[in-house]
């Protein structure tokens, strides 16, 4: 029987990672073709900001080598951009004046940065942090220049300033909140975070808003609305992602944020599905790695007509990924009316717990300085377990008096929450391949290979 002609548009993370689910699926079902608008093979976005801090390498970033596509005779095309989605007859049209037809499509086309609309935005010296050529462009930047301004004190704002402070520039970070993380943090974890990456040498510029870039042909200078101004040779906007949807409103697929679909990630035009930060599901468009993973596994059944459960979404957590600093969050993480919470504040050690409470159930939580517990909260959370007949301070303590509350969980307790991998899957591995080192784990079971958090 023939294949089927299976396009991919988009290589990165979510887009490929669906293809894997679909080879597990049904390994000579489809034809497969993918195109990446990027010059490189799939690698590790999330990881960007590591290879910024100098630890790790971009080469140590990529997911697939070109020997994975060779081996699932996949045909890649790098550095090409699919500009027309031809629905009724089934076929695409890309920059290079390629010409492909398909029997079934996917979009994972991503996000784009955005740009604050401010004038000077064009001027050289002002980039964005989001792809391997952005990251270069920093650490080129760094052995020339000294003055470094980061707009936007979110997750990806905080790692690109650390990145840069790793470098040897001097950094500021532009705000335009009141706090760090505003989106994950509450504000006692949010100024706990503030103080200790002040220690480490970063500095705060909060409820800013930026009123214009100057300088001649390159950046000098960043003035504000309040009258104020500081100097620059380096601007890194990292104040959010859009989907990216130009293609599909192109081509006359549904729309609103993000590419509309169903619980089984199929938009309203009949064979061409979506997945990953392109997309909006029941009303929300998704930033982190777990929930497009979700989605992949979700379409990979679909697309090959296998049985399974739809796409409900997801319960969202964030890590910060700066070396020496705890931070993690999970599902709530302020008290709404209908919610309560418990917090422990360790000040001689600078801890802080936070946990968020509806009726027996714990919804949220928020950790900074021990974030050993994270695993266990979250699972907690997504079994949404009934608590009530504990004692709610328990909660706090770790499984065991040395620490190591991994070492207590059971076999199919989830290690790694972005790719699904439980502890018993982890330690086959290991006795089944003679695995030695947290490397070699990553590799055999993905377990931490998207956003580099390790269990210990």
């Amino acid at each position: 029987m023939e294949k089927q002609k299976l396009v991919l548009i988009g290589n990165g993370m979510a887009g490929v990672r669906c293809i894997e689910e679909i080879l597990r699926e049904a390994p000579e079902l489809f034809e497969i073709t993918i195109f990446g608008s990027e010059p490189h093979l799939n690698y590790n976005r999330i990881q960007l900001s590591a290879v910024l801090q100098g630890s790790t390498t971009f080469d140590a970033i990529t997911i697939n080598d070109q020997n994975w596509y060779n081996e699932h005779n996949i045909e890649l095309y790098t550095g090409e951009t699919v500009i027309k989605i031809d629905s009724k007859n089934q076929v695409l049209l890309t920059d290079k004046s390629r010409v492909l037809p398909y029997d079934r499509l996917i979009i994972a086309t991503g996000s784009v940065p955005f740009m604050l609309p401010v004038p000077g935005a064009d001027k050289d010296g002002v980039i964005t942090f989001r792809t391997i050529e952005d990251c270069q462009k920093m650490i080129n930047t760094a052995k020339s220049y000294k003055k470094a301004v980061v707009i936007g004190g979110g997750v990806l704002g905080l790692e690109a300033a650390k990145g840069l402070l790793n470098l040897g520039m001097e950094v500021k970070v532009v705000h335009n909140g009141r706090n760090l993380m505003e989106r994950q943090l509450d504000e006692t974890a949010a100024k706990l975070l503030q103080t200790e990456l002040e220690k480490q040498g970063l500095r705060f510029l909060f409820e800013k808003d930026t009123k214009e870039i100057c300088g001649r042909k390159r950046v000098e200078r960043v003035t504000f609305k309040d009258g104020t101004e500081t100097a620059a040779d380096l601007v890194v906007m990292a104040v959010g992602v859009r989907p990216n949807i130009q293609l599909a409103k192109d081509s006359g697929i549904e729309i609103n944020r993000g590419i509309l679909v169903n619980d089984y990630l199929e938009t309203n035009i009949s064979n061409i599905f979506a997945v990953g930060e392109c997309v909006e599901h029941r009303g929300t468009v998704y930033g982190l790695v777990k929930p497009l993973y979700d989605q992949g596994k979700v379409l990979a059944k679909r697309i090959c007509s296998h049985e399974g459960k739809g796409y409900e979404g997801t319960v969202l957590s964030t890590q910060l990924k700066i070396s020496g600093v705890d931070v993690f969050s999970v599902g709530q993480f302020t008290c709404e009316e209908r919610l309560k919470s418990i917090e422990i504040y360790d000040e001689l050690d600078g801890v802080y717990k936070k946990l968020i409470f509806e009726d027996s159930k714990l919804v949220g939580a928020v950790l900074f300085g021990d974030t050993s517990d994270r695993t266990r909260l979250v699972e907690m959370i997504l079994k949404k377990k009934d608590v009530s007949d504990m004692e709610k301070v328990t909660l706090f303590q770790e499984l065991n008096g040395d620490g190591n509350s991994v070492a207590s969980m059971a076999h199919h307790e989830i290690i790694c929450n972005c790719n699904g991998v439980a502890k018993g899957a982890i330690i086959e591995a290991v006795q089944k391949n003679g695995l030695t080192t947290v490397d070699q784990v990553k590799k055999c079971t993905k377990a931490s290979g998207a956003c580099g958090a390790v269990n210990h």
